[in-house]
């Protein structure tokens, strides 16, 4: 017998695939963000550059030519004149009025929507409703289908009990955009509130009931403490919004009779007297007063979404 003997075969190299690194995926998957990321940019930060820069200056739109810088003129402008503090008192009375009175009766109602009732859809459709409309419209429709002293609503109902029939606009003005604010943000806190009553441990208020607690004792010990952070939560973003609200003050009584708030004295500076510095200042300091306030907005959204991870 022969022994036949083969040839070596040589080995064919495997070509080893690298995995793209961490970064390069981190990139790859905020890539198609980054068009929306540099628009929004674009229009919001940008404006806020250029409106800071400004407001270092004595800038009338009138005299372009004149402008000089001031430095921090305008913001001592801004705090001191008298017609601007009172603009700014005015807006912190707006603000809490608003946002307390809508709390309560938001809470209200979201203890109503939370029992089972016949309608309960329709009934909650129609508390949403006030929410939905456009803020001029909201406006426009407490001006003169409720506020009107020749055919509004409201006199209308006094005429028919034999009651008198006050101007509301010119006798309770800041009052009159207050209830047309609070029409408007109240189903906005019941919504929130509601999602917390709906988040509770029906187990444990069953519980109570067995061991004899009534429906106060109930509400007190367990429903409020457990709405306490919806309740800032509601408090918090509705005191973001109604700072710069602006559509009620100028439809309902055009910044008179003593309710102008900061964003109308804003607006009346920059587009009826043309201190294009001044308005600055002062829409700076609102920007920054909505900012302190998102920042606790935002943090007792994540305590309640950390509390949502705890107990699942």
């Amino acid at each position: 017998m022969t022994a036949t003997t083969t040839a070596p075969v040589a080995a064919t190299p495997v070509r080893t695939l690298r995995r793209p690194s961490s970064r390069l995926r981190a990139w790859s998957t905020r890539a198609p963000l980054l068009p929306a990321l540099i628009f929004m940019i674009a229009v919001t930060q940008l404006p806020f550059v250029a409106t800071l820069v400004i407001s270092f200056f004595d800038w009338n739109a009138l005299y372009p030519k004149a402008r000089h810088f001031t430095g921090l003129g305008n913001y001592s402008d801004v705090l001191t004149d008298a017609d601007l503090r009172h603009s700014v008192w005015t807006t912190i009375v707006l603000t809490v009025t608003v946002v307390l009175v809508s709390l309560v009766v938001g809470l209200g109602l979201a203890l109503l929507l939370d029992r089972r009732f016949r309608g309960r859809g329709i009934v909650r459709t129609l508390l949403i409703a006030p929410f939905l409309v456009v803020p001029v419209a909201a406006a426009l429709l407490w001006k003169h289908v409720l506020y009107n002293p020749e055919y509004g609503l409201l006199n209308g109902l006094l005429h028919i009990v034999g009651g008198p029939q006050p101007d509301w606009i010119s006798d309770t003005p800041l009052l009159a955009v207050e209830a047309s604010l609070v029409w408007q943000w109240t189903p906005f806190m019941m919504l929130i509130l509601l999602a917390g009553l709906q988040s509770r441990d029906h187990q444990q208020i069953e519980a109570a009931r067995v061991d004899g607690a009534s429906d106060w004792q109930i509400f007190r010990h367990l429903t409020l403490p457990h709405l306490r952070r919806y309740l800032e939560l509601g408090a918090l973003l509705g005191s973001i919004y109604i700072v710069q609200n602006f559509d009620a003050v100028f439809t309902l009584t055009s910044g008179g009779l003593g309710t102008a708030n900061l964003p109308y004295t804003v607006y009346q500076s920059f587009y009826q007297a043309h201190e294009n510095g001044l308005a600055s200042a002062a829409g700076v300091l609102v920007v920054i007063g909505s900012i302190i306030i998102a920042t606790f907005a935002l943090r007792v959204v994540s305590s309640l979404f950390r509390e949502e991870v705890s107990r699942a």
